[in-house]
Protein backbone atom coordinates (compact mmCIF):
# COMPACT_ATOMS: atom_id res chain seq x y z
CA UNK A 1 0.00 0.00 0.00
CA UNK A 2 3.19 2.64 0.67
CA UNK A 3 4.13 2.15 -2.74
CA UNK A 4 0.79 3.68 -4.39
CA UNK A 5 0.89 7.06 -2.20
CA UNK A 6 3.45 9.27 -4.06
CA UNK A 7 4.65 12.08 -2.82
CA UNK A 8 4.14 15.54 -4.07
CA UNK A 9 7.20 15.98 -5.73
CA UNK A 10 6.83 12.69 -7.47
CA UNK A 11 3.61 13.79 -8.94
CA UNK A 12 4.89 17.02 -9.76
CA UNK A 13 7.72 15.21 -12.09
CA UNK A 14 5.95 12.81 -13.59
CA UNK A 15 3.85 15.83 -15.05
CA UNK A 16 7.15 17.37 -16.04
CA UNK A 17 8.27 14.62 -18.02
CA UNK A 18 4.74 14.57 -19.58
CA UNK A 19 5.01 18.13 -20.95
CA UNK A 20 8.28 17.43 -22.60
CA UNK A 21 10.82 19.03 -23.83
CA UNK A 22 10.03 23.33 -24.38
CA UNK A 23 10.57 24.38 -28.24
CA UNK A 24 12.78 26.87 -28.90
CA UNK A 25 10.11 29.91 -29.58
CA UNK A 26 8.76 28.53 -26.24
CA UNK A 27 12.43 29.78 -24.59
CA UNK A 28 12.60 32.75 -26.64
CA UNK A 29 9.39 33.53 -25.46
CA UNK A 30 9.66 32.78 -22.21
CA UNK A 31 12.84 35.11 -21.77
CA UNK A 32 11.75 38.39 -24.15
CA UNK A 33 8.09 38.36 -23.50
CA UNK A 34 8.70 40.06 -20.02
CA UNK A 35 11.21 42.42 -21.49
CA UNK A 36 8.25 43.66 -23.76
CA UNK A 37 5.97 43.68 -20.96
CA UNK A 38 8.62 45.98 -19.01
CA UNK A 39 9.00 48.27 -22.23
CA UNK A 40 4.83 48.41 -21.88
CA UNK A 41 5.31 49.82 -18.93
CA UNK A 42 8.00 52.21 -19.16
CA UNK A 43 6.30 53.35 -21.59
CA UNK A 44 2.20 53.30 -20.09
CA UNK A 45 4.46 55.76 -17.11
CA UNK A 46 6.83 57.75 -18.83
CA UNK A 47 7.55 59.27 -22.36
CA UNK A 48 9.71 56.41 -23.53
CA UNK A 49 10.90 56.02 -27.49
CA UNK A 50 9.81 53.08 -27.97
CA UNK A 51 11.38 51.89 -31.01
CA UNK A 52 14.66 53.33 -29.83
CA UNK A 53 14.26 51.09 -26.97
CA UNK A 54 12.60 48.05 -29.20
CA UNK A 55 16.42 48.89 -31.40
CA UNK A 56 18.03 47.35 -28.84
CA UNK A 57 17.15 44.29 -29.82
CA UNK A 58 17.65 41.89 -33.34
CA UNK A 59 16.09 39.33 -35.09
CA UNK A 60 13.57 37.16 -33.21
CA UNK A 61 14.49 38.82 -29.96
CA UNK A 62 12.94 41.75 -31.09
CA UNK A 63 10.11 40.09 -32.66
CA UNK A 64 9.10 38.75 -29.15
CA UNK A 65 9.45 42.45 -27.64
CA UNK A 66 7.47 43.83 -29.86
CA UNK A 67 4.94 41.43 -29.81
CA UNK A 68 4.71 41.53 -25.80
CA UNK A 69 4.87 44.90 -25.62
CA UNK A 70 1.94 45.02 -28.32
CA UNK A 71 -0.28 43.14 -25.81
CA UNK A 72 0.26 44.95 -22.54
CA UNK A 73 -0.53 47.97 -25.15
CA UNK A 74 -3.54 46.71 -26.36
CA UNK A 75 -5.35 45.62 -23.13
CA UNK A 76 -5.29 48.92 -21.65
CA UNK A 77 -7.70 50.77 -24.64
CA UNK A 78 -10.56 51.03 -22.96
CA UNK A 79 -14.07 52.93 -23.14
CA UNK A 80 -13.58 56.35 -23.25
CA UNK A 81 -15.35 56.98 -19.73
CA UNK A 82 -13.18 60.29 -18.92
CA UNK A 83 -10.29 62.49 -20.31
CA UNK A 84 -7.29 60.46 -18.59
CA UNK A 85 -9.02 57.23 -20.28
CA UNK A 86 -9.18 59.25 -23.98
CA UNK A 87 -5.77 60.80 -23.46
CA UNK A 88 -4.43 56.92 -22.16
CA UNK A 89 -6.14 55.67 -25.48
CA UNK A 90 -3.99 57.46 -27.99
CA UNK A 91 -1.04 56.89 -26.50
CA UNK A 92 -1.72 53.61 -26.65
CA UNK A 93 -2.66 53.42 -30.22
CA UNK A 94 0.35 55.99 -31.01
CA UNK A 95 2.43 53.22 -29.56
CA UNK A 96 0.87 50.41 -31.52
CA UNK A 97 1.69 51.63 -34.49
CA UNK A 98 5.40 52.33 -34.24
CA UNK A 99 5.66 48.53 -32.86
CA UNK A 100 3.16 47.09 -36.09
CA UNK A 101 4.27 46.58 -39.51
CA UNK A 102 1.02 46.75 -41.17
CA UNK A 103 0.39 50.63 -40.83
CA UNK A 104 -2.53 50.03 -43.31
CA UNK A 105 -4.24 47.27 -41.02
CA UNK A 106 -3.46 49.06 -38.00
CA UNK A 107 -5.66 51.95 -39.35
CA UNK A 108 -8.42 49.94 -40.77
CA UNK A 109 -8.88 48.98 -37.32
CA UNK A 110 -8.52 52.35 -35.55
CA UNK A 111 -10.88 53.25 -37.52
CA UNK A 112 -13.57 50.98 -36.40
CA UNK A 113 -12.00 52.03 -32.36
CA UNK A 114 -12.45 55.90 -33.19
CA UNK A 115 -16.05 55.09 -34.36
CA UNK A 116 -16.94 53.03 -31.46
CA UNK A 117 -15.63 55.78 -29.12
CA UNK A 118 -17.34 58.29 -30.81
CA UNK A 119 -20.46 56.53 -30.55
CA UNK A 120 -20.04 55.52 -27.11
CA UNK A 121 -19.15 59.47 -26.45
CA UNK A 122 -22.20 60.75 -27.96
CA UNK A 123 -25.24 58.55 -28.55
CA UNK A 124 -23.30 56.20 -25.53
CA UNK A 125 -24.18 59.27 -22.99
CA UNK A 126 -27.71 60.06 -23.92
CA UNK A 127 -28.51 56.38 -23.36
CA UNK A 128 -26.64 57.12 -20.04
CA UNK A 129 -28.43 60.09 -19.08
CA UNK A 130 -31.74 58.94 -20.19
CA UNK A 131 -31.25 55.65 -17.79
CA UNK A 132 -29.81 57.62 -14.70
CA UNK A 133 -32.85 59.86 -14.91
CA UNK A 134 -35.59 56.97 -15.32
CA UNK A 135 -33.55 54.73 -12.58
CA UNK A 136 -33.60 58.22 -10.17
CA UNK A 137 -37.50 59.03 -10.88
CA UNK A 138 -37.96 54.71 -10.31
CA UNK A 139 -35.69 55.07 -6.96
CA UNK A 140 -37.55 58.33 -5.33
CA UNK A 141 -41.14 56.93 -6.21
CA UNK A 142 -40.14 53.13 -4.65
CA UNK A 143 -38.36 55.11 -1.87
CA UNK A 144 -41.22 57.61 -1.16
CA UNK A 145 -44.12 54.62 -1.28
CA UNK A 146 -41.82 52.31 0.95
CA UNK A 147 -41.22 55.49 3.85
CA UNK A 148 -44.96 56.15 3.32
CA UNK A 149 -46.42 52.72 4.10
CA UNK A 150 -43.84 52.75 7.19
CA UNK A 151 -44.22 56.05 8.30
CA UNK A 152 -47.85 57.07 7.55
CA UNK A 153 -48.36 60.29 5.12
CA UNK A 154 -46.85 62.47 7.50
CA UNK A 155 -43.61 61.43 5.54
CA UNK A 156 -43.16 63.48 3.11
CA UNK A 157 -39.86 64.86 3.18
CA UNK A 158 -37.25 65.67 0.28
CA UNK A 159 -34.95 62.80 -0.15
CA UNK A 160 -31.75 62.84 -2.00
CA UNK A 161 -31.77 59.68 -3.73
CA UNK A 162 -28.12 59.99 -5.57
CA UNK A 163 -26.75 59.61 -2.60
CA UNK A 164 -28.49 56.24 -1.32
CA UNK A 165 -26.27 53.23 -1.47
CA UNK A 166 -29.12 51.33 -3.19
CA UNK A 167 -28.79 53.90 -5.95
CA UNK A 168 -25.58 53.66 -6.53
CA UNK A 169 -25.41 50.36 -6.65
CA UNK A 170 -27.82 50.00 -9.19
CA UNK A 171 -26.68 52.64 -10.97
CA UNK A 172 -23.10 50.74 -11.47
CA UNK A 173 -25.61 47.87 -12.49
CA UNK A 174 -27.43 49.89 -15.10
CA UNK A 175 -23.81 51.09 -16.38
CA UNK A 176 -22.62 48.19 -16.60
CA UNK A 177 -25.59 47.09 -18.94
CA UNK A 178 -24.89 50.14 -21.04
CA UNK A 179 -21.25 49.56 -21.27
CA UNK A 180 -21.42 45.54 -22.16
CA UNK A 181 -22.27 46.15 -25.93
CA UNK A 182 -19.77 48.32 -26.19
CA UNK A 183 -16.99 46.17 -24.41
CA UNK A 184 -18.38 43.02 -27.04
CA UNK A 185 -16.87 45.33 -29.70
CA UNK A 186 -13.79 46.83 -28.18
CA UNK A 187 -12.64 43.35 -27.60
CA UNK A 188 -13.56 42.20 -30.92
CA UNK A 189 -11.07 45.21 -32.26
CA UNK A 190 -8.64 44.51 -29.39
CA UNK A 191 -8.47 40.92 -31.19
CA UNK A 192 -8.44 42.39 -34.58
CA UNK A 193 -5.69 44.49 -33.58
CA UNK A 194 -3.54 41.86 -32.23
CA UNK A 195 -3.69 40.15 -35.20
CA UNK A 196 -1.53 42.28 -37.03
CA UNK A 197 1.78 41.45 -37.46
Amino acid sequence: MDDTIKSAREIALEKVEKLGQATQEERLGWKYFPLGETLAAKYLRDDVNLLGELGQYQGDAKKYVAHSASEVLIRNIGLPKSEAAKKKNKKMMDGLKLLKDDKVGVENVYSRFRYLFAHYEEQGEQQRQQAYQSLKADMEVRIQQALQQQLGTAAAGKIDIEKQPQFQQEWRKVQAQLDSAYLVHLNEYRQAISAIV
